[in-house]
């Protein structure tokens, strides 16, 4: 039982970087935004936060560090897309090569940089009082960064926004037909900027995880493909921030697994059959493929993003 509950903890761990971004990209999508340049975020926001962070060694300022360099990489989006009308999926494309260009070329005079002791105690896994002597549970949910609890609070509060809100309600009618939202008085462009920032901010959440709270150092590529995942994990969730947390999590459990099992082999009638590692690394992204299959057939309704996905909004034409 121990084993599992380490194990659980750890799937957890990879699970939150994944969830940051799908929530970032579910508020993008939710105002009829199509953004690939998830990945480009989250490399932008682990940059920039362990940049700030091996020169201040302040927690909270490299936090904000990676949400601004994430909102900031969102923005540029925005205005490509939402002011200038500019292809959604060129312009993601584009992010991403600008994102993980940047952030490689800035990170190669952090390379082999670890965070101090002080920096580590602070923003790495933490037991929090009482809670974590509850048996299997404590070692699983309650030995855990703050990040990890502020991944699942920001879940909760999206979902309430989102369908409890009358802010709520005026996002997903921009989503589904922002010419009947413009002529209600709502204003489009405005929504659609704060939406997208928003959520960009949140990727950068997601990519800060991996190097202030997981690996604690800088490595170029850190992302490992997250960003490419949380968008296949937007629609695995329906579009719903709640069912995002369990998607992201059982991703996070497929990572697990190629570190917890590496090299696994066994025999059948007398001959040896091994997984190499890669094989194991590979599973993520496999099961990302069955995803998108698996969805593409769903004909439900409510399986289906905002109608006005990806369709620039040009006023004059309503």
């Amino acid at each position: 039982m121990n084993d599992l509950a380490l194990f659980l903890r750890l799937s957890f761990q990879l699970g939150t970087p994944l969830l940051f971004a799908t929530l970032g990209e579910i508020l993008t999508e939710k105002v009829g935004h199509l953004n690939l340049g998830v990945e480009g975020q989250m490399m932008l926001g682990a940059c920039f936060g362990f940049y700030v962070a091996t020169y201040t060694n302040n927690p909270m300022l490299s936090l904000l560090a990676a949400i601004l360099a994430g909102g900031i990489g969102a923005l540029i989006y925005a205005i490509i897309t939402v002011s200038l009308l500019g292809n959604q999926t060129v312009t993601g494309f584009a992010i991403t090569i600008f994102g993980a260009g940047l952030s490689n070329f800035v990170g190669k005079r952090l390379a082999g940089q670890t965070l101090s002791a002080e920096y580590i105690t602070s923003m790495g896994s933490r037991s929090i009082p009482f809670l974590h002597r509850i048996p299997f549970l404590g070692t699983v949910l309650f030995e855990q960064s703050l990040l990890f609890h502020l991944a699942l609070l920001v879940a909760i509060v999206m979902y309430l926004y989102q369908n409890k809100t009358r802010a709520g309600l005026m996002m997903r009618m921009v989503g589904e037909s922002p010419s009947a939202a413009d002529a209600s008085g709502i204003k489009v462009t405005l929504i659609k900027y704060v939406h997208i920032v928003i959520g960009g901010c949140l990727c950068g959440l997601g990519g800060a995880f991996l190097s202030l709270v997981y690996i604690f150092r800088w490595q170029d590529n850190i992302t490992s493909g997250n960003g490419w995942i949380a968008v296949a994990l937007v629609i695995f969730s329906m579009w719903n921030p709640l069912k995002a947390i369990g998607g992201a999590y059982c991703f996070g459990m497929l990572r697990a697994l190629s570190i917890k099992f590496q090299n696994i082999s066994f025999s059948v009638l007398g001959m040896s059959i091994s997984f190499p590692v890669q094989i194991m690394d590979m599973m993520p992204y496999i099961m990302t493929i069955f995803v998108l299959i698996f969805t593409s057939f769903s004909k439900r309704s409510g399986d289906h993003g905002p109608v006005w996905l990806g369709r620039p909004y040009f006023r004059e034409d309503r």
